[in-house]
């Protein structure tokens, strides 16, 4: 059996790590717990936490007892980042996304037996904690020019940076010191550009406590051109449903590139190495059909939203070019994916043409080119060629009373919303 360690290395997914030997030796001798966190700053986790909520529950599987840390009280503070110091938001807010993340997160672990779950937050210890006993118990294990040494703090100290995020590795330090007082965590991970965070909470347990604990960080996921991965044209890549659709969660994980796919495939997903060393083969044999990016994004969307939305995601793509029946998608799945191919809306009282929605979706130019489109025979609605420029959009031509898919030639998809 392969041992969790190796499998975390051969699927790229270890930056750094304290005393590799050492960690290797602890996870060999039996369970251990060990912790990972995420910080309330937005209503919902994005694609980069997703890698985080993966390797802990790839820990799991390995017989590891997770405990996944929502920061009640350090996404009050926020992490300081070079752009500038962060808005704080207010308590409620705070509280309210803390309640979203945690249900988030409970999605992808077990809570059950010996190794289950267990969720922490860390206000729970720093919401009565006296200033005089943070200073004396945590405040004085903290060299102050060692802090001023942290890149992003040095990046700052120009442009200036607060008191509050230049003590937030104090709290975030204090939560591995907690959890390895209240729960025995010996190990903390988390990505990268966390490492200074992690590596001072291990160095506070030693001059606290005395006791040696370990550390992992997995790589920062870019594209091929080493922009951060989970950033689009439209921004960011979230998990929640509601802030961006499973049909373009889906589609984002489509348009991954040839050179890093294989790459996603192994941190995304649970396949095991062999396998997707066989989808590799075949990706590097017909790349232009997207086997790879296919089978990555049906993976992760399972993942992260289960198994209907990813049917519905793929019939959807389908569809929307003719392979298969429009009107079996459910109204919000089409919704969802024309307004993620650009549609607008259209009102029904201006009685819309063929003509006026090629404009006005920019599938056209102009109404004499939307009329030549038309008239050549690459002009399509809900995937029927169409012969009459001034064709109202109305009747049985909205799907669900209200959406037309509109096609100009073979791959230039819009759409409109009549109402």
């Amino acid at each position: 059996m392969t041992h969790v360690l190796d499998d975390l290395e051969a699927r790229g997914l270890v930056a750094h790590s304290t005393d590799r030997d050492a960690l290797r030796a602890e996870l060999s001798e039996g369970p251990i717990t060990y912790y990972v966190g995420f910080d309330p700053t937005a209503p919902s986790l994005h694609i980069g936490n997703l890698l985080q909520i993966l390797t802990a529950r790839r820990l799991q599987l390995a017989g590891h007892k997770p405990l996944l840390l929502v920061g009640g009280s350090t996404g009050l503070i926020g992490d300081p980042k070079e752009a500038g110091e962060r808005v704080m938001n207010t308590k409620e807010t705070v509280a309210d996304w803390v309640d979203r993340i945690a249900s988030q997160v409970s999605r992808f672990v077990d809570f059950d037996g010996a190794n289950g779950a267990t969720i922490v937050n860390n206000l729970d210890w720093t919401a009565g904690l006296s200033t005089i006993d943070y200073l004396r118990d945590i405040g004085k294990h903290f060299p102050v020019n060692r802090m001023l040494a942290r890149d992003v703090v040095s990046s700052r100290l120009e442009s200036g940076i607060s008191y509050t995020e230049f003590s937030y590795v104090l709290l975030q330090s204090m939560d591995y010191l907690e959890l390895h007082r209240r729960h025995g965590c010996v190990l903390q991970t988390g990505g990268s550009d966390q490492w200074g965070n992690i590596t001072a909470g291990v160095e506070l347990i030693r001059r606290a406590d005395g006791d040696k604990v370990h550390a992992l960080a997995t790589p920062l996921i870019t594209k091929a051109d080493g922009t951060k991965f989970g950033k689009t044209e439209s921004g960011t890549v979230w998990l929640d449903p509601e802030l961006m659709s499973p049909y373009a969660f889906y589609q984002s994980w489509i348009q991954a590139e040839d050179s890093k796919v294989v790459e996603y495939l192994r941190q995304f997903t649970f396949l095991d190495l062999e396998e997707i060393a066989g989808i590799e083969a075949e990706h590097a044999e017909k790349p232009g059909l997207r086997a790879a990016q296919r089978r990555l994004a049906a993976e992760v969307t399972t993942l992260v939203h289960g198994a209907d939305e990813t049917a519905a995601a793929e019939l959807a793509s389908r569809a929307l070019f003719g392979r298969a029946e429009l009107g079996d998608l459910p109204e919000a799945t089409l919704a969802a994916a024309l307004r993620e191919a650009g549609a607008v809306d259209l009102s029904s009282g201006d009685a819309p043409t063929v003509v006026d929605a090629l404009v006005a979706t920019g599938l056209a130019e102009s109404r004499s080119a939307a009329r030549r489109a038309v008239g050549e025979g690459g002009a399509y609605v809900n995937n029927q060629r169409v012969s009459d420029p001034e064709l109202p959009l109305a009747g049985d031509l909205l799907l669900h009373g209200t959406w037309a898919v509109l096609r100009k030639g073979k791959r230039s998809i819009s759409g409109v919303s009549v109402s």
